[in-house]
């Protein structure tokens, strides 16, 4: 057995319960992962609140995660035991979640979902960085964002927007960078790359003069943002339903491909992992974790860490 985080219906944060629950078995492309570090999204509490796609219960919350193959099936080619490795492990784009989330000691994940993880990132730094980052080059890829246009960032402080302004700059090859965020964020978010910062609570919309050819909003806000952009410029919004119905809806696609592709970016520091540092929580914490995730204040993301069974050896043999 195993300790999990898991709620048995929908409701708020004091639906989670810790408990005991079996450590399962990989089957075929799958391995058996003893997490180390795991990262909280605003879905994982979505889900929690209301059921947006099909769940049985228990569940346990958590899609981001990094830690240590432990086992694997018979169809697992390019993985081994002993591999350091991060991913999201919830493939949204088949329409279900897997019941067994990160928050729990042991999971199991496809293989094609995960990757090795740079050896210069942490296992909180790099659990931080899936979820948020595909999400990212996601929306700029619905856009068709091309190189040396002006980019206009809806929430540069938060755990997408830290990244959508870093792969802006150094990734997609933005000429401009321009971003919002609160007053005690401004120079954090100018660390990121960003060349101009708006402090949203003293300037307005209707008063930035200049226009964009896209408006990245990470906050669900397009139904203000958009008067920023170029009149034909996209207008992506990663919330849904989106505010503003000329908004274009960006998910994300669940890869290790593209975590994979990363990599140089990762290791050259070009592109950083930021962990809230009010954090990370410990496992035992979740519960304090989601209250602060869901307050919106976050700055970057919410990681839980240690968990419990880092005290056991890292080589482990599963039965």
């Amino acid at each position: 057995m195993q300790k999990a985080w898991f709620y048995e219906e929908n409701g708020p944060k004091e639906v989670l319960k810790l408990g005991d629950i079996p450590i399962p078995t990989p089957q075929g492309n799958q391995v058996l992962v003893q997490v180390f570090a795991a990262a909280l999204n605003p879905i994982d509490f979505k889900m929690r609140q209301r059921p947006i796609v099909p769940a049985d219960f228990p569940v346990v919350p958590g899609c981001d995660m990094a830690g240590v193959v432990v086992a694997k099936g018979v169809g697992v080619t390019k993985l081994a035991l002993g591999d350091e490795i991060y991913g999201n492990i919830q493939n949204f784009n088949e329409g279900m979640i897997k019941r067994l989330g990160t928050l729990a000691e042991f999971i199991v994940v496809e293989e094609n979902l995960v990757a090795l993880k740079p050896k210069n990132l942490s296992f909180d730094e790099a659990a931080s960085l899936p979820a948020a980052v595909q999400t990212a080059i996601e929306g700029f890829k619905t856009a068709g964002f091309q190189q040396r246009q002006k980019v206009f960032v809806v929430g540069g402080a938060g755990g997408v927007g830290t990244l959508v302004v870093q792969l802006a700059k150094h990734l997609f090859g933005a000429s401009e960078v321009v971003a919002t965020t609160s007053t005690s964020k401004v120079e954090f978010v100018k660390s990121l790359g960003a060349d101009k910062v708006v402090d949203y609570t003293k300037t307005k919309y209707i008063d930035i003069e200049q226009k964009f050819d896209l408006v990245y909003d990470t906050i669900g806000d397009s139904k203000n943002s958009f008067v920023v952009a170029k009149d034909d410029a996209p207008i992506i919004d990663i919330t849904w339903p989106q505010s503003n119905p000329r908004a274009l809806y960006s998910g994300l696609r669940v890869s290790g491909e593209i975590l994979d592709k990363l990599g140089p970016y990762l290791e050259s520091g070009k592109l950083k992992a930021v962990i809230d540092p009010t954090g990370p929580f410990h496992f035992y914490d979740v519960v304090a974790a989601f209250g602060y995730l869901e307050t919106g204040r976050a700055k970057g993301k919410v990681v839980i860490s240690p968990f419990p069974s880092q005290h056991l050896s890292s080589v482990w043999s599963h039965t």
